[in-house]
């Protein structure tokens, strides 16, 4: 595409066209040239609207990061209903799909790039499971208020769990993420003593 033509939302269609090269060929495969020939434009857009490429590759994953809490918030709002484990299990799918799943290992294996989402999330965490772990903590603490989840249950102890166990049972999955009745099968077993009468 010559340098002269024009993208709507470049920004947008750059993160889109990245995500396409990181789900179909994975993290090391994603490198800038990669990324404008996935969206169709010179290699100049990307340094015309990033420092560098880890710049760029960290906006991506605070994008992606901030789509993942706002898909997450109905969590939240599924407090009282259906059962905690029916709620959890439904989330981790969203918590670790695809998107995530990809961009947990980029993050990984570059430097720049933890270093960079360092300076941007005071506290750490790696970006993606630091969302899951705040979305899971804060559901769990609201339904242990609702008695759904028993009042002496260790919200930390299990938050760890269903994030370290959840990521794992995703990631070590091949082929596609594990069909519900393992995810709810994993859920189930994490909760089995936090759940009043378990």
């Amino acid at each position: 595409m010559p340098t002269g033509v024009h993208l709507r939302d470049a920004r947008g269609q750059l993160f889109d066209a990245a995500e396409r090269v990181l789900l179909r060929d994975g993290p090391s495969a994603l490198t800038s040239r990669a990324v404008t020939d996935e969206a169709g434009c010179a290699k100049g857009v990307l340094h015309r609207h990033f420092g560098d490429f880890d710049a760029f590759l960290a906006e991506l994953v605070n994008d992606r990061a901030a789509r993942l809490r706002s898909q997450v918030d109905s969590l939240r709002e599924s407090v009282g209903a259906n059962t905690v484990v029916e709620n959890l299990t439904g989330a981790m799918s969203v918590l670790f799909g695809p998107v995530p799943m990809a961009i947990i290992p980029l993050v990984t294996f570059r430097e720049a790039l933890r270093a960079r989402l360092r300076s941007d999330r005071p506290g750490g965490g790696v970006a993606i499971l630091a969302e899951a772990t705040t979305a899971i903590s804060a559901y769990l603490r609201d339904e242990r208020d609702r008695g759904r989840i028993d009042a002496g249950a260790d919200i930390d102890a299990l938050t760890l769990s269903l994030v370290g166990g959840g990521h794992l049972l995703f990631a070590g999955h091949d082929p596609g993420p594990p069909g519900p009745e393992a995810v709810e099968g994993f859920v189930a077993a994490v909760l089995t003593k936090a759940q009043p009468g378990g």
